[in-house]
């Protein structure tokens, strides 16, 4: 919600899975955010920039989060480089 001054004024923005776009409740106590950080090709140091994914515990509790983030940053490194 926008108040007059187009500022956004809701106390809770839920997040989406990065990898099934399905809503990350409140009470899923098992998702989390991780921040992926972006890397300069020439020199291989970090940038300063990032790139957050938001996995939900329904993908972590499948035991898929670590094929979800690596295509995910797989996806995010293929799309910079173009």
């Amino acid at each position: 919600m926008e108040n007059d001054a187009k500022e956004l004024v809701d106390l809770y923005l839920p997040r989406k899975c990065s990898w099934t776009n399905r809503l990350i409740t409140s009470q899923d106590k098992g998702s989390i955010q991780i921040n992926v950080g972006h890397v300069d090709p020439k020199t291989g140091l970090y940038t300063g920039e990032f790139t957050p994914f938001a996995l939900s515990g329904y993908i972590r509790s499948k035991g898929e989060g670590d094929l979800a983030l690596t295509v995910l940053s797989e996806k995010m490194q293929s799309q910079s480089s173009a």
